[in-house]
């Protein structure tokens, strides 16, 4: 196939991927706040889209760790071709829609990165094309501490946020205060999610491009790239991911106000120390470590641990599976121009098929996604010792 034209087709699949990223994790920033009340589901996708998108010019840390870490190229040579680029990137979006359907808030960072490697490994029949060090170095270890530490932030700022209220105790509404800091908590995570995802995309292109020898410079992120990746997230965002919202928001613990605020605000921490980095954080890890530190840290909370051990299989199966998608495009790829239509018509049947099953399913939208929340506004009732009875002497 012409070279021009499969630098295209990847920058196509790209930028889908990109979309996909967006709508897949919006509930990263926005599932709290709509569990919550803070903001109506259409605002708040609307809000997270235009602050992914701002998020997306603030740094290019992550992209260049993804362009000229983890596969390696450049001045090594390049050990990745376009071609196996596009197969890494089917493997990641059919994992990234497979999880959706399920409602599943996987990491879409890790499943470009099993895509990645899959394809890499497999294109080279050998290791080689892959910087383990980088890997885990920048990926792997923040993968497991991140959650944890994120998890940690929101239990102890939950714990203090009811500490400081705690007059409010058993009167409804009485801590309603925090749905306006919200607002302010879940647009940080927004910008967060710019500035940590869309940058994944734009160093998949670059490296596509300096496999292609377009551009030689690895340490340089091309303008159009950036604006294509930010807007690419921003539409995916806007679209919402109503089913993973529903999980995040609604599936691990009945949020309220207080607990959302503190789970938002150590989520924008994470993320935005890990980009100022150069780490490729899972902002969904850190999300979901965020909301279930904030659901042990408020008293009468109970978390889902049925559904975090789901989301935590999740987590473990994202990566290798992705790769082994990648690595099986990859080999088909070897046809030549027959293994990229081959790759492009399987990749579309199934994304096709993934979305007719969940309309099948029934379909999540901002007008359910909440349904199950109970009172959300109600502060936590704590049970009182009863007034002690005087008794009558005769």
């Amino acid at each position: 196939m012409d070279l021009t034209l499969i630098v295209v087709l990847v920058i196509v699949l790209a930028l889908f991927f990109d979309f996909t990223n967006g709508f897949h994790d919006t509930a990263n920033a926005m599932a709290t706040p709509i569990a919550t009340g803070a903001m109506k589901p259409k605002v708040a996708v609307g809000l997270a889209a235009i602050l992914n998108l701002v998020g997306a010019f603030l740094s290019t840390a992550v992209a260049l760790t993804i362009s000229g870490g983890i596969i390696k190229e450049g001045s090594e040579g390049v050990l990745i071709t376009p071609e196996l680029i596009f197969a890494g990137l089917i493997g990641a979006i059919v994992w990234n829609m497979a999880t959706w359907l399920f409602g599943l808030p996987s990491s879409s960072s890790h499943a470009l990165f099993g895509g990645l490697i899959g394809a890499a490994v497999v294109g080279a029949w050998s290791l080689e094309p892959v910087d383990w060090i980088v890997l885990l170095d920048k990926v792997i270890i923040p993968a497991l501490l991140a959650p944890v530490i994120a998890g940690l932030v929101a239990y102890t700022a939950t714990k203090l946020a009811y500490l400081i209220t705690r007059r409010y105790d058993s009167r409804p509404d009485g801590r309603d205060g925090f749905r306006y800091g919200q607002i302010f908590s879940s647009s940080l995570v927004a910008l967060a999610h710019g500035t940590n995802d869309a940058q994944k995309t734009m160093g998949i292109i670059t490296l596509t491009l300096i496999a292609a020898g377009i551009q030689t410079d690895t340490g340089v992120i091309e303008p159009w790239v950036i604006i294509a990746c930010g807007l690419a997230i921003a539409l995916g965002t806007y679209m919402g991911g109503w089913r993973i919202i529903k999980t995040l928001g609604t599936g691990l613990t009945d949020v309220k106000p207080a607990q959302g605020f503190a789970a938002e605000t150590s989520t924008a921490t994470t993320i935005l120390a890990s980009t100022n980095l150069g780490f490729a954080l899972s902002t969904t890890q850190v999300a979901s470590g965020s909301v279930i530190g904030s659901g042990l840290g408020r008293r009468g909370s109970t978390v889902r641990w049925a559904t975090a051990g789901r989301i935590g299989i999740g987590w473990v199966l994202t990566l290798p599976s992705a790769a082994v998608v990648g690595g099986i495009a990859a080999a088909i790829t070897k046809l030549g121009t027959i293994g990229i239509l081959i790759d492009t018509v399987v990749g579309v049947v199934v994304i096709v098929g993934i979305f007719w099953q969940s309309r099948r399913n029934g379909a999540v939208t901002s007008s359910n996604v909440t349904s199950e929340v109970a009172a959300s506004g109600e502060a936590v009732r704590i049970k009182r010792n009863p007034k002690p009875i005087k008794k009558v002497s005769l």
